[in-house]
């Protein structure tokens, strides 16, 4: 049987509806199931893999979801001048088999807001978190982002925009026209979704 090293990854790239972020799809699973924000380099200290991008000058936030990395450049940098070496960088780190995220360091940090049901939430937010979890976070995915649950309080649902979402010129039609309406349909209680900035 021949032995082989490890598996060889290919990375490609999607546009975004947000000219300032790019989207960078592995055939690996990166964090399944599970997305995290780094708008930092102070915050991307429990994952190697955003630490080392942001690394990079032109770099100026990262978003890991499932098998897919959402870079957000600076104004300046042209994306064509700059995907050859993140594709290039990216591949290698992967096919060496580095830790994407430090889980025990990820713990220590202030936990990341959730869509996830928990056992205490009422019936509204319950359904507001299945809203996002079943139809808004794969649309909002296949675009490189993500909008996570953070509060909701008489009538109004306050959600925060992560990845390609945040900043986002087409983000607030996303929200109001497209999260809000449905929401407002679905859960007759919700009367408004507004965004929190990060």
């Amino acid at each position: 049987m021949i032995k082989t090293g490890n598996p060889i990854i290919s990375i490609y790239t999607e546009m975004t509806p947000n000219p300032e972020t790019m989207k960078f799809v592995a055939n690996k699973l990166l964090y399944p199931g599970k997305s995290i924000d780094f708008p930092d380099v102070e915050s991307a200290k429990p994952s190697p893999l955003a630490t080392e991008l942001l690394g990079f000058p032109f770099l100026r936030a990262v978003f890991i979801a499932s098998n897919f990395v959402t870079l957000t450049k600076t104004p300046e940098t042209d994306w064509a001048d700059v995907i050859p070496s993140i594709r290039q960088f990216l591949k290698e780190y992967l096919e060496e088999g580095k830790a994407v995220i430090n889980e025990e360091e990820l713990a220590n940090v202030v936990p990341q807001s959730s869509n996830e049901v928990a056992a205490d939430d009422d019936d509204v937010v319950k359904r507001v978190k299945e809203l996002l979890e079943n139809y808004v976070k794969p649309a909002v995915e296949m675009d490189g982002g993500a909008i996570q649950f953070k509060s909701y309080n008489d009538g109004v649902v306050n959600l925060m925009l992560q990845g390609s979402c945040s900043g986002c010129p087409s983000s607030m039609i996303t929200l109001k026209a497209g999260i809000e309406g449905m929401m407002k349909r679905m859960i007759p209680e919700v009367k408004e979704v507004v965004a929190e900035a990060e």
